[in-house]
């Protein structure tokens, strides 16, 4: 059963990949996700591959998660990270399950979002509630998103980090989302102002989740991570892929050879799949022990998941050089809009800005192996 549901998963990504890229232009002038496409996911079940199965989701592997979010990511970015982040269903899996199980049946097979930074207040009013508002930049797939998973500190307490399940009624979107990459991803700006009570807030940082099974073993950030891995592999498989296939037809005078046959380039294209190809097996690798752990009934300890960001943070870096080397290489020709490297090279370099991507996050693994002490949830 559970191999018919990741074969499924995987085969309805790569059905759907063909318009996602097709319309991956039409996306960055909407600044989102196309509506009929996001249904269309959404029917796929593409918006609940780490959603428990109790609650209607699929419950994949974590290795099927990186595969399915790569080959939507290699079709379009944006469209690769705006059903990652629509993925946040998931998080339902914090909750108690007959809370989690009222919501789901007020949003049938809802699209989660939200920020996690801790950009809200959650003030208690003294009978089990909290008044919850804010303002959160950066709210990928906005437009479309049921039920939003937005941060705040309870009672502007920095020990007390929670995030605030509220259904999409509550949530103003301002649609401010104009930047240079990512620009398909609808990641306005949403405002909330609204009372919650205190079992639709979660603290995911620092808790357990509440449904069973190896993937609500993984801590928060892990889990994350699994979601993310995908992004920068299928972003740089994509670049690589459309330069090894215009190459050997392209000209760049006064040289009478074709650009495939330049030896500088043929160095760089095989750094560059090498590293890629190297990071993928890196990431799976490490995935895979965690998995294992998580299997056998056990939370994986620092040292494996701390091998687990290394490989995270190497398919960035990877990727990143994949994709420069790519774009640099395709000359002025790549420039123009409807060329995907250019788009590949745009979005993946505004996916590298997201905190789990950071300078900071690469520090982690680096005080693990020294022994320094630090918080250890944010992996």
């Amino acid at each position: 059963m559970m191999g018919q549901a990741t074969t499924d998963a995987v085969t309805a990504a790569r059905e759907l990949a063909p318009e996602l890229s097709a319309r991956a232009a039409e996306a960055e002038e909407l600044q989102t996700l196309p509506r009929d496409l996001v249904e269309r996911a959404r029917s796929a079940g593409l918006f609940r591959l780490a959603t428990p199965r109790a609650l209607g989701g699929r419950e994949l592997p974590a290795a099927t998660i990186v595969e399915v979010i790569e080959e939507l990511a290699r079709a379009d970015g944006s469209a690769g990270w705006t059903i990652t982040i629509g993925n946040a269903s998931s998080f339902l899996a914090w909750l108690a399950p007959d809370v989690a199980a009222e919501l789901v049946a007020g949003v049938p097979d809802p699209i989660g979002g939200g920020v996690f930074a801790p950009m809200g207040r959650l003030t208690p009013d003294g009978t089990g509630k909290f008044t919850f508002g804010g303002r959160w930049s950066f709210c990928s797939g906005s437009p479309h998103t049921d039920l939003f998973f937005n941060g705040a500190f309870a009672g502007g307490d920095p020990r007390d980090w929670r995030l605030a399940v509220v259904p999409a009624a509550a949530v103003r979107v301002i649609e401010n989302w104009d930047v240079s990459g990512l620009r398909g991803t609808g990641s306005h700006d949403v405002v909330i102002e609204t009372v919650v009570p205190e079992e639709h807030t979660i603290s995911p940082f620092t808790q357990p989740a509440r449904h069973d099974g190896p993937l609500w073993r993984f801590p928060f950030f892990t889990l994350v991570g699994a979601m993310f891995a995908g992004i920068p592999l299928g972003i740089a498989r994509r670049a690589l892929d459309e330069f090894t296939a215009f190459a050997p037809a392209k000209f760049r005078p006064p040289s009478p050879s074709p650009l495939a046959e330049d030896g500088d380039v043929q160095v760089a294209l095989t750094r560059a799949e090498g590293r890629l190809r190297s990071a993928r097996a890196f990431v799976f690798e490490a995935l895979g022990a965690l998995w294992d752990t998580a299997c056998a009934g056990d939370v994986p300890d620092v040292r494996r998941r701390g091998q687990f960001l290394l490989a995270t943070q190497q398919a960035m870096r990877a990727a990143l050089s994949a994709v420069n080397i790519a774009f640099g290489f395709a000359g002025a020709g790549a420039l123009h809009a409807d060329q995907p490297i250019q788009r590949c090279f745009r979005d993946l370099h505004a996916a590298s800005q997201h905190i789990y991507f950071s300078a900071a996050a690469s520090k982690r693994y680096a005080k693990l192996r020294f022994g320094i002490d630090q918080p250890t949830f944010w992996f």
